[in-house]
């Protein structure tokens, strides 16, 4: 944990004199304050990032404290000190805002538990803040969330192209949101005809044809009526092919002389329909290596490959993750009616360790799980799919993760798996993994294994 600011209030001397040793020893920058006015003084000289302060004071008392920090500097996170007595003061307090709360005698070990969790979640929050601003910047100007060099690449072809009739090939992965580039290309072009869509791959061969250039009545068994394909509806707009490479070589010849002619005949008539279609196209599979074997034309590969536009999976992107999980985050919350508002670090850390063969889609996937089954405003390593956090690969050494955040990886599922083999008894479980209660319940609040009353997912003692 970095060091930080804390301020220590009470007017017992005892204390904040212990206190400032101990959490000197651990890196941080500690002063302490009689009572509070002293304690906003020093804030305003210089405001800390954790405020410790006993609740029964002459004068002013901790609640005010809290109430005036909270008022004055909102990030800073308060620590209410109470006696056995004055719990219920305590409790209250958190309901007005403090972080959390420690009873006298003071426990060195645990004070520094909860001062590193009041430091995470102070983080967390900055974190997501810029998070927001980020998105906050894309708001309006694009659709495709990512900050990522390479993307960065990608949009400014997708600009410079957008207000022509070029013809676009999109490569990619399944799932890195080659769709969405369509619509972006025809959202940003002048063509004020309709953007049509047709995925090659999931409509039968013998369909396919009538599906794109329509047919005329009693073209075939069952054409009753005469039909108007996609070429046509699009007319004057944009035309999106995802899966071009699963069209057969005869459809691929049709369209072929459709790109170059500007004009094509319906399934079974004679007469030809001229029309104004910008085409973008789209495939996950490699159409070099489609020409070399035969499989696709290499006349319409040149014909629709004019301005190539290369979509990198997630996995080289890693960097966006962050983004697009908070932006998956904010729209399903909204969606689902939930007050999820952040990702825990150790949430953040499974998600930016995944290698993401779904890519953008599996991502959309998992933060929608994490949000429907979330306990509380933040996303705990425990609310995504299990896929992630066992099959977690380990950092490499081009996307390594901090040491810290690598390592609660294991110790979740190390918890976890104990807590299981102990029939969720916090007693035993923690005997078993020679850690204290304290520190086992901060850890399963931490990793998302404890319910919204703050017991254990399954009744423990």
């Amino acid at each position: 944990m970095p060091p930080a600011r804390i301020l220590v209030v009470d007017d017992d001397p005892l204390v904040p004199k212990t206190l400032r040793i101990f959490l000197q020893k651990h890196g941080h920058d500690v002063r302490t304050a009689p009572g509070a006015e002293e304690a906003l003084r020093l804030l305003e000289e210089s405001p800390a990032e954790v405020v410790l302060t006993d609740i029964a004071m002459p004068g002013p008392d901790g609640h005010e404290v809290l109430r005036r920090v909270k008022k004055r500097w909102p990030q800073t996170q308060v620590v209410l000190v109470t006696g056995y007595g004055t719990i219920d003061g305590a409790v209250k307090g958190m309901r007005d805002g403090a972080f959390d709360y420690v009873t006298k005698p003071v426990n060195d070990e645990e004070m520094l538990i909860v001062v590193e969790r009041a430091l995470e979640h102070a983080r967390l929050r900055s974190e997501n803040a810029e998070l927001r601003a980020a998105l906050d910047k894309q708001k309006g100007t694009r659709k495709l969330v990512g900050s990522d060099t390479a993307l960065g690449k990608v949009l400014e072809t997708v600009d410079a192209v957008a207000p022509t009739r070029a013809t676009v090939l999109v490569t990619g992965e399944s799932g890195t949101g080659k769709s969405m580039i369509a619509r972006l290309l025809h959202d940003a072009s002048r063509r004020g005809g309709p953007f049509c869509e047709v995925n090659c791959g999931a409509i039968p061969e013998g369909l396919l044809e009538s599906e794109l250039f329509g047919h005329a009545k009693g073209a075939f068994t069952g054409a009753v009526a005469s039909r108007q394909g996609k070429f046509l509806a699009a007319d004057h707009g944009t035309l999106f092919l995802d899966e071009i490479g699963a069209s057969t070589p005869a459809l691929q010849l049709k369209l072929l002389h459709a790109i170059q002619e500007r004009r094509f005949q319906p399934v079974g008539s004679e007469e030809s329909v001229e029309v104004d279609v910008r085409l973008v196209l789209a495939t996950n599979e490699d159409l070099v290596r489609a020409v070399a074997e035969g499989r696709f034309r290499q006349d319409l590969y040149y014909r629709i490959n004019v301005v190539p536009v290369h979509l990198p999976p997630l996995r080289e992107r890693s960097s966006d993750v962050p983004l697009l999980a908070h932006h998956f985050l904010l729209r399903f919350a909204q969606a689902y009616g939930k007050e999820v508002r952040e990702i825990s670090h150790a949430a953040m850390t499974v998600l930016s360790a995944h290698d993401w063969p779904g890519n953008v889609r599996e991502l959309e996937n998992a933060v929608e799980r994490a949000v429907v089954l979330a306990r509380g405003p933040v996303v705990e390593p425990g609310d995504l799919p299990n896929a992630l956090t066992r099959s977690a690969p380990a950092p490499t050494a081009d996307r390594a993760l901090p040491l810290k955040r690598a390592l609660e990886i294991p110790e979740r599922e190390i918890i976890e798996r104990t807590l299981r083999m102990c029939g969720w008894n916090r007693q035993k479980t923690a005997r078993a993994l020679d850690i204290n209660r304290t520190t086992l319940f901060n850890k399963m609040r931490k990793y998302g294994l404890l319910d919204r009353r703050g017991t254990s997912a399954v009744s423990a003692p």
